[in-house]
């Protein structure tokens, strides 16, 4: 057991309360939590449409349903035999991310599709997904939100994709992509404003 891997997650809203957790951040660690690496097919996922993916505080998505909802899938997940936490960075940029799965079938696939990152202490990340599989409805959506951190304003995302059986890849890396376009359109933002009070 890795207490500060495991006290990571609990700053995430999710605590393994059945089982085991494990971080994968290379393909050794898949098989150190028995999975096997997938082929490398996978990193070429391609995202479902945007449609797919709808944004918290928009029409298609209220701020209450997605907190609902992404509550309720931390809960699940809490709860969950075990955990896969692929952790990386999304494709073509230096955005990290934690996928938080109770999916022994999509974890492979997942840190197939994200680039490896330098290795570094258990920490959340800019981005933090909430992937549960084998509920009983289906969700996809995301949220970006300014927090503190030491002092300064970053923006932070969350995405939470629910499957009856198993998520959609498709629409994980949607959430996904779609997090980095946000977050950089926010840091843009906040760097003019500042050039603009000096």
């Amino acid at each position: 057991m890795n207490y500060e891997f495991n006290w990571s997650l609990n700053a995430d809203g999710v605590t393994p309360l059945k089982g085991s957790a494990f971080r994968i951040t290379k393909p050794l660690e898949l098989k150190v939590a028995g999975l096997t690496p997938s082929s490398s097919s996978s990193s070429k996922i391609r995202a479902a449409s945007a449609s797919e993916m709808p944004e918290a505080g928009s029409p298609e998505l209220s701020f209450e349903i997605f907190d609902e909802v992404a509550q309720r899938t931390k809960d699940l997940l809490s709860s969950s035999d075990a955990l896969y936490v692929p952790e990386g960075h999304v494709p073509g940029s230096r955005v990290g991310v934690r996928i938080i799965t109770n999916s022994a079938t999509i974890a492979p696939s997942l840190l197939a599709y994200l680039d490896r990152a330098p290795k570094s202490k258990p920490s959340s990340q800019p981005i933090t997904a909430y992937v549960l599989s084998g509920a009983g409805e289906e969700f996809a959506g995301y949220a970006i939100e300014e927090v503190d951190i030491q002092g300064e304003a970053k923006s932070v995302a969350t995405v939470v994709v629910v499957g009856r059986d198993e998520p959609s890849l498709e629409k994980i890396v949607a959430g996904l992509e779609t997090s980095v376009a946000g977050l950089v359109a926010d840091e843009e933002e906040r760097a003019e404003k500042k050039a603009a009070e000096e």
